[in-house]
């Protein structure tokens, strides 16, 4: 039992640390660095000590990504 509710714990984290590189790079200044397409995928692939997470994140911030394409068009470059 303690196994399980230690796996879903970990599992709910996970989750949870998931897609910050497309809400990071829309929601504070600064983190965009101009990228107008794809910017939680280009924010998640430069190098930082939390590269293990990037492994995690990228193909969500991918579909994130994706999904917001027409807001990402119509709002220009993030800066």
């Amino acid at each position: 039992m303690k196994r399980g509710l230690r796996s879903a714990a970990l599992l709910t984290l996970v989750l949870l640390l998931t897609g910050c590189g497309s809400i990071i790079s829309r929601t504070v200044p600064g983190q965009g660095h101009g990228n107008q397409y794809y910017p939680g995928v280009q924010w998640d692939v430069r190098d930082t000590p939390w590269r293990f997470l990037t492994i995690l994140d990228v193909p969500l911030s991918a579909l994130l990504d994706t999904l917001l394409l027409p807001v990402d068009a119509q709002h220009g470059p993030y800066e």
